[in-house]
């Protein structure tokens, strides 16, 4: 079983339902900077299910594999908290949480950097 692949494939379905539940669930209940802010939440989430799924495929690469796989850790640590903390403020408005996104985009950039150095490494 490839852990990281379902991760991904967990986390591509859940931004799908989130994007549903704000374009349909959320509409007139949200002010247009919380929609904003969730629909943020929604695409970054979305794309680093994806990249996920890229680092996967990349773990299967012998020599890369380490750094795959910390590319992954990261970049659901970045879900977790980018999107996480964004998907809460949206729906809260404790604008207190809005330190950890900086924490999560830096986990993001992170996971990018250890892509890079596992497409380094591919032999």
């Amino acid at each position: 079983m490839n852990l990281w692949l379902l991760i991904a494939a967990i986390n591509g379905a859940l931004a799908v339902v989130a994007e549903a539940f704000g374009a349909h669930g959320l509409q007139g209940r949200l002010d247009a900077h919380q929609m904003e802010v969730f629909q943020t939440a929604t695409r970054y989430h979305m794309y680093h299910a994806l990249a996920i799924g890229l680092a996967a495929l990349a773990a299967r690469a012998g020599a890369a594999s380490t750094q795959a796989n910390v590319a992954a850790a990261f970049f659901l640590a970045g879900i977790i908290l980018f999107s996480g903390s964004l998907y809460l403020l949206s729906l809260t408005g404790i604008r207190a949480l809005g330190f950890v996104t900086p924490i999560g985009g830096l986990a993001f950039l992170v996971g990018w950097i250890a892509l890079a150095w596992a497409a380094v490494r591919v032999d």
